[in-house]
């Protein structure tokens, strides 16, 4: 039996969920086939399915993929000296995938999604509880450092922070006029109002 190398076992997996998220994107989650996800990833049905058995198995490992890179995030910044200048950059982030149309796309299929599919939401509602904790995490530290206000309570916090981001994506599906790069000052300046009442906004 040949020995699967793990790195290429990961790109071609990383290559069939680019080419999803790509046709995804156009036509949706129910509207693209996976004849379709096969033409765009070069690569035939046979070849897909080694690696994912069916096209929900595609959302989900998306979707975990999304988590993953949540989580290396906020892993990253447990030896910051500034965990409010980290939250502040996790939010740049935020408005640059929301002005991603291909990002956006897919964002609001996977919220669609959650809504019809049990498995997939039940990810998605991992997801969100994960980006809680650490959101909570964050601010509870931050606080014991001086860095946010500490009568605030971080899990009420976090909650909201999490809604802000998710009202994001809502208000540019919705609002043509929404430009999230050029709302960042605003962004700022309601972050640091919340968390740091009296400080100058940062820039």
């Amino acid at each position: 039996m040949r020995k699967v190398d793990p790195e290429k076992h990961e790109a071609k997996r990383q290559q069939i969920l680019q080419a999803a998220v790509t046709c995804f994107a156009v036509k949706g989650f129910h509207r693209t086939s996976t004849a379709e996800i096969c033409a765009e990833a070069g690569m035939s049905p046979g070849n897909l399915f080694y690696y994912f058995p069916n096209k929900q198995a595609i959302i989900a490992a998306i979707v975990e993929e999304e988590r993953r890179q949540t989580a290396d995030y906020f892993e990253g910044t447990v030896q910051s000296t500034d965990l409010f200048a980290e939250l502040l950059d996790f939010m740049d982030i935020v408005l640059e995938l929301a002005s991603d149309p291909t990002y956006l796309k897919l964002a609001l299929e996977i919220a669609a999604e959650a809504m019809r599919d049990e498995e997939i939401g039940k990810l998605v509602t991992k997801n969100d509880n994960e980006l809680q904790v650490s959101l909570n995490t964050l601010l509870r530290n931050a606080a014991a450092r001086g860095q946010v206000d500490p009568t605030l309570d971080p899990a009420d916090s976090a909650r909201w922070i999490a809604a802000l981001i998710d009202g994001v994506f809502s208000r540019v599906a919705i609002d043509p006029g929404f430009n999230p790069l050029e709302q960042r000052p605003m962004l700022r300046l309601l972050i640091t109002r919340f968390l740091r009442p009296g400080a100058a906004p940062t820039t």
